[in-house]
């Protein structure tokens, strides 16, 4: 692919987005078989993020960019990416905002949601948004492709994550190692669930050109992808674990939840649910940096001192609808991967790196400075 593009300017960062849709037409094996099943309801689809991935690069590229990030500037809000909201691993941003924390900080915050990490992450390169919630491993994978981001608080010591296998396909998936020929579900292609089921998979002994990867989101469209028997397995966070364990629908492959579990699977701590930022926009603000810091930590202390039903009490709604029990023992499976203070753990980033390494051709073998895809400058200053 060129480097340049006719009337994208400096706008480097959205050639990513195009790269993927190149790998996605060539049916590049880093991301399965090229044999893709069809798309589920026309939503939360690869088809769904190019075409909307593109028209928001060609949108924010040249003076749009610049003239987005100058107003985003001059009228000092802050907005952030989640890479899905209603995620209990993300649990920590719309908790904060519930609790008002921002405005504590006397920070303008405007919380935001794709249903897939890397779509959070096109956007915070493309300049949308000055912040993104979502998992560290991404400050990795980017600076291997050039680019500075730095995770400021760490939310979970853990991915959070669990691979489900349908009941319809549970008698011939008892691990990872029976996935050859399957189709496996992830949120999104470069989304952290795909690098962890490709590392799961490698794992053990199949690479990733045996089995099918479908990016199906998460929540309702990755629950009716079970159920459509349009995947014998996937990646997804609570509640929806919850949902489909209640319904039947599916059991537990590998569970990500705990500690115990991350270690099992991945050989060590696995830092994932971060607020990360540009380097760029932290050098030049780190006062917003200090009072986002504070304010998550705040969040984090509230979370490691409330049970999981008055943590509930303090969300919307409609992230639980007509099932706040079912959401309450979600939560209450989910708390054990919350970091108290918002650091990140030791030995953490060496795990990540470890993991990535194993299959992601543009980190193997390359040199990464992991001092500078995380910093605790910070949550510590946070009192």
């Amino acid at each position: 692919m060129q480097s340049k593009l006719p009337g994208f300017g400096k706008l480097d960062e959205s050639y990513r987005i195009l790269e993927y849709a190149q790998d996605w037409n060539n049916g590049s094996p880093s991301y399965g078989s090229s044999d893709y099943p069809k798309k589920i309801n026309g939503d939360n689809t690869m088809h769904t993020l190019i075409r909307g991935s593109l028209i928001s690069a060609v949108l924010l590229s040249g003076t749009v960019l610049g003239a987005s990030q100058a107003v985003a500037a001059d009228s000092g809000k802050i907005t952030i990416m989640v890479g899905g909201i209603t995620k209990m691993i993300y649990l920590p941003a719309k908790l904060t905002e519930q609790l008002g924390y921002f405005k504590e900080e006397g920070l303008d915050v405007e919380l935001q949601s794709q249903p897939a990490g890397v779509d959070a992450e096109n956007e915070l390169l493309a300049g949308a948004v000055q912040a993104v919630v979502g998992f560290y491993d991404h400050s990795i994978d980017l600076q291997s492709k050039g680019k500075e981001v730095t995770a400021i608080t760490v939310f979970g010591q853990v991915p959070g994550e669990v691979e489900m296998v349908s009941t319809k396909a549970a008698a011939s998936i008892k691990s990872m190692a029976d996935v050859k020929g399957k189709t496996l579900g992830v949120t999104g292609l470069g989304s952290s669930t795909n690098f962890l089921t490709q590392y799961l998979a490698a794992k053990s002994g199949i690479s990733s050109n045996q089995y099918s990867v479908l990016p199906v989101g998460a929540d309702n469209t990755f629950i009716v992808a079970i159920k459509q028997g349009r995947i014998d397995a996937g990646m997804t966070t609570e509640p929806t674990v919850s949902q489909l364990l209640k319904t039947g629908d599916a059991s537990v492959l590998v569970d990500m939840r705990t500690v115990e579990g991350t270690v099992k699977a991945l050989g060590g701590l696995y830092p994932a649910s971060s607020l990360y930022v540009q380097r760029p926009w932290l050098n030049t603000h780190k006062a917003e940096a200090t009072k986002l810091a504070r304010a998550f930590v705040k969040t984090l202390k509230f979370i490691n001192t409330h049970s999981a039903a008055e943590i509930a009490d303090k969300m919307p709604k409609d992230y639980y609808g007509n099932n706040k029990p079912m959401y309450v023992q979600a939560l209450q499976n989910s708390l054990p991967m919350f970091s108290a203070d918002g650091k990140m753990p030791p030995g953490g980033p060496e795990t990540v790196l470890q993991v990535l390494s194993g299959f992601n051709p543009n980190v193997k073998g390359k040199h990464i400075d992991l001092a500078k895809t995380y910093t605790n400058e910070f949550v510590s200053a946070a009192k």
